[in-house]
């Protein structure tokens, strides 16, 4: 998951040019979900900071700009789901819950910094190296100050709402 691409006009990179760059790269199976720089792919590479490293290289090479990027494996997008602590309740709705995806596992510290946030009526949970946040009244004018949570845990992160989390992980097991 790319950070902060096609968003508000800014740091644009065409679908189709981010699957090219990435079947370049020798990913194989590369499939692009929505415009939001969300990419599902196979690869052979194990090390994760490498093939980072080359496609935010091939996107600053391409369009100027070098975007954070976050990756999931299959089992790791299995366990998002599974985790989520909103599955048992009535009345949550997709669009409203957010995952917030980490670069890395927040310290105890940040965890209760995150917790002790007063967002009510939005809930928080952290999970790993995901925030699960819904919205009850949407994500327009949200009360969580995404600011102060970026000053929390101070490591990059990307959200993308329940529905996208899903069909990643949907199209990445077709693979």
């Amino acid at each position: 998951m790319l950070r902060g691409v096609n968003v508000g006009g800014h740091h644009k990179i065409k679908m189709d040019d981010l699957r090219a760059l990435c079947a370049g790269l020798k990913l194989s199976d590369v499939q692009t979900h929505l415009q939001s720089g969300n990419v599902v792919f196979r690869t052979q590479e194990r090390n994760l900071a490498t093939l980072a490293g080359k496609i935010q290289s091939g996107i600053e090479k391409e369009c100027g700009f070098c975007p954070d990027i976050m990756f999931r494996t299959v089992p790791e997008m299995r366990e998002v789901v599974a985790r989520n602590p909103f599955a048992n309740r009535k009345g949550i709705e997709p669009g409203k819950l957010a995952v917030v995806f980490l670069q890395g596992e927040p310290t105890t510290a940040m965890r209760e910094a995150l917790l002790e946030m007063d967002i009510a009526p939005e809930e928080l949970h952290v999970m790993g190296r995901q925030l699960y946040i819904y919205f009850p009244n949407g994500q327009a004018r949200p009360k969580i100050s995404w600011s102060r949570v970026d000053k929390i845990i101070k490591m990059s992160t990307t959200a993308r709402n329940w529905n996208t989390v899903t069909k990643l992980l949907e199209l990445a097991e077709l693979l």
